[in-house]
């Protein structure tokens, strides 16, 4: 993403103190990790949260009229809050909690089966992630409706003239993400809601990436559903969240029966529960919801935009650095990216370099990640994938680059 330069004062050095495993050896060296666009490292704020939660009120919410159970419903709740405030949606009913990213695209993909039928047509872009293909493709096996794609360029950004071309009376739901995990570009998802909400479509954006960088207003965009990972901004693993429109989730069917989402049962008829416990059966990740509160107040405590301008500064070092490497390619050049850089080195396999670097603790991401189309589309088998964050340095960077040019002369 392109950021104009801050004035704002980072403290790399102090907010590194606050994350434990960054002082850790692996191989022998200093751990350098730069696998955060897969899972972010999480911070003692938030490692203290989940420690509290279990040692202090552990105990099921909603339910119970006891102490714990009243403590541990007011937390979750309140994480429940901190995310609506965060996001800036209109309620806090707008605010589902999932395990992830994927299970909320499914929980959509399956209500909008029941409202789906032969003729209609979805529309994805090539830059997704495998969680936003094949849930679409399900859906699309299941109802008859037509998938479609937004091709994209060489510079990996998505071509907006042929998705205005694919729209139609016959679009029913766009799909979406604000940011590609394989290549770091920054989709224009502001133009693709307005052009589909011109032709009566609903629109999902996958924020599982950008949220780590961007501080999305979903009232500003008008977007129907967001949704997000808390492992991918500094909180636990198992937890994420669905936001949509009060009037989309009305309609959505839930996607899972079991307790907490009912009103009444009887072995004649089911009714069920309001927002936002209709699409939240059965014990929920409760722990999980509070480290993700937890993990929203201390990113919001040093600030996005300080967040933003401080990781461009590192994703502009590493490019420099990089190019400076013979036969290096990287993939994905839009000038609007997060801190995300996608590179070859000539016929050297990505695995490969991926395995020596890793010798001297440097922790990167190499394969297709998961969006397989992408790489087709450049007819490679994958990338090596350094992703930053802002707890990273640019001394780190300067490891990094010596260990790839140091794997590169072991492998030509």
């Amino acid at each position: 993403m392109k950021v104009a330069s801050s004035e704002i004062k980072f403290d790399v050095e102090s907010i590194r103190k606050d994350f434990p495993i960054l002082s850790r050896e692996v191989n022998g060296k200093p751990l350098v990790y730069f696998d955060n666009a897969a899972t972010s490292q999480t911070p003692r704020q938030v490692i203290d949260a989940i420690v509290d939660y279990y040692s202090r009120y552990n105990a099921n919410i909603h339910r119970g009229v006891h102490t714990l159970s009243q403590e541990a419903t007011d937390a979750y709740e309140a994480a429940r809050r901190k995310i609506q405030k965060h996001f800036n949606a209109a309620k806090s009913h707008e605010i589902i909690f999932t395990s992830g990213t994927t299970n909320a695209i499914n929980l959509v993909a399956s209500g909008f089966s029941t409202l789906l039928q032969e003729g209609d047509e979805v529309i994805v872009s090539a830059l997704e992630h495998h969680s936003n293909i094949v849930p679409w493709q399900m859906l699309c096996e299941k109802t008859g409706a037509k998938l479609k794609v937004i091709p994209m360029n060489d510079q990996g950004m998505l071509r907006m003239d042929e998705f205005q071309k694919l729209l139609s009376e016959k679009t029913k739901l766009v799909f979406v993400n604000h940011v590609s995990n394989a290549l770091g570009t920054v989709n224009p998802i502001g133009d693709i809601i307005k052009s589909a909400h011109k032709v009566g479509a609903a629109v999902l954006v996958d924020g599982a990436q950008a949220a780590p960088h961007i501080k999305a207003d979903v009232q500003e965009l008008d977007v129907d559903f967001y949704v997000v990972s808390a492992h991918k901004m500094c909180g636990p693993t198992g937890v994420g969240v669905l936001y949509g429109k009060e009037e989309w989730l009305k309609k959505l069917p839930p996607y899972q029966g079991g307790g907490e989402m009912i009103a009444t049962v009887t072995f004649e008829k089911t009714t069920y529960a309001d927002l936002p416990h209709k699409f939240e059966a059965g014990t929920p990740n409760i722990c999980g919801g509070i480290a993700f509160g937890a993990a929203l107040d201390y990113m919001n405590k040093i600030g996005f935009e300080a967040i933003a301008a401080y990781e461009h500064e590192l994703l502009e070092y590493a490019t420099e650095k990089l190019l400076e490497i013979e036969n290096l390619r990287i993939y994905g050049t839009s000038a609007e990216k997060t801190a995300v850089i996608s590179f070859n080195i000539g016929e050297i396999h990505p695995y490969d370099i991926g395995t020596i670097i890793d010798k001297l603790g440097i922790a990167v991401r190499t394969g297709h990640h998961c969006a397989q189309p992408v790489m087709d589309y450049y007819k490679i088998p994958g990338t090596v994938r350094a992703s930053f964050a802002f707890y990273n340095t640019k001394e780190e960077i300067d490891s990094f680059v010596e260990a790839v040019k140091r794997a590169k002369n072991m492998l030509s």
